[in-house]
């Protein structure tokens, strides 16, 4: 049952929240928590898409399973794809019975009910709101009634959010791309000074890229810059922030994270990419590997130049024969 008094409370909260203009992942935080505020169940999801419909562009969770890697699925796979390939809404009473829905069994929380609304800006779906319970029959039409307002509330400042992302986002790996990385290192460097957190920087050349394109097409090559984008993703925290910033080069933006740490992460990345070839769709297989550069913010100097003694460090490594770590410890440290 709805409770209408406390709804409309919680819509309006969100709408006040939403005013205030925020990063597209803050925006998407409120929603799926007012989700789960409003609606019966334990897990609460909102996805946003990229320009093609095919790709996520950033994503909130909140109740159960948060912990765990949240589930992907290919266009039209599982509910969250069916309600973005039909654009309507899916309400499912037992999961057991319904062939849209795809078990995962790393999901971390049991799912018997589902409630998917779509997000619809400029005629065409830009994202879902989900929510599911661990009972049958969670949903009903006042659920659903709920959830396309709730939809509603959110989609004009999510797309504002949205549209201001994918301005600086690059199209090929989706992650943030050069014209953000000045800004972008500008704002993490306040932050650590109000914090008096460390800040540090990681830049990554892809070893012999070149031949990639040449040998196997630049179709492959695009595969092999998403690819490692994925695989700096999985490797390092929500809060650090990828940047491609030309061609096969590829910034980490590590806040709150020391010298030796980000030196920890960096190796950690060199050695994932060494050991393990890169799968193309067609079913090749890539050898590829990465030259890396760290350095750590002194809490004086510009962007520019904890960027360039980062990317200096990076042009050591590839200088003393590739696919390895080269450090700028900066004043007061010995490399580790």
């Amino acid at each position: 049952m709805v409770d209408r008094a406390k709804a409309f409370d919680a819509l309006l909260e969100l709408t006040r929240q939403l005013g205030v203009e925020r990063p597209l992942n803050a925006a998407l935080q409120l929603v799926s928590d007012a989700a789960l505020e409003l609606l019966s169940g334990d897990h609460a999801s909102v996805r946003v898409l990229d320009h093609t419909r095919t790709e996520l562009l950033s994503s909130a969770r909140s109740g159960a399973g948060t912990e765990a890697k949240p589930a992907s699925f290919a266009p039209g796979q599982g509910v969250v794809g069916w309600v973005v390939e039909r654009g309507e809404i899916a309400r499912i009473n037992d999961t057991t019975q319904d062939s849209r829905f795809v078990h995962k069994d790393d999901q971390g929380f049991a799912i018997r009910s589902i409630l998917a609304v779509p997000l619809w800006s400029a005629g065409e779906v830009v994202g879902v709101v989900a929510v599911t319970s661990p009972e049958p029959n969670a949903y009903t039409e006042p659920h659903e009634a709920l959830a396309m307002l709730l939809a509603n509330c959110s989609v004009p400042p999510i797309e504002r959010a949205r549209l201001a992302r994918l301005a600086v986002t690059d199209p090929q790996t989706l992650t943030f791309n050069d014209t953000y990385l000045a800004r972008g290192l500008r704002i993490e460097m306040d932050r650590a000074s109000g914090r008096g957190a460390p800040l540090s920087v990681l830049v990554m050349n892809l070893d012999m890229f070149k031949r990639v394109n040449d040998t196997l097409g630049t179709g492959a090559g695009d595969q092999v810059l998403r690819r490692f984008a994925d695989l700096v993703r999985a490797t390092t925290r929500d809060d650090d922030v990828v940047v491609r910033r030309r061609g096969d080069e590829f910034v980490l933006l590590m806040p709150g994270t020391a010298f030796e740490h980000a030196c920890t992460v960096g190796e950690r990345i060199r050695h994932s990419l060494e050991d393990r070839p890169v799968q193309l769709d067609d079913g090749r297989e890539v050898r590829q590997t990465v030259s890396v550069g760290v350095a750590t913010w002194d809490g004086r100097e510009s962007p520019a130049d904890l960027e360039r003694r980062a990317a200096r460090a990076a042009s050591e490594a590839k200088l003393h024969g590739r696919n390895r770590i080269h450090v700028d410890p900066g004043e007061g440290r010995s490399e580790p």
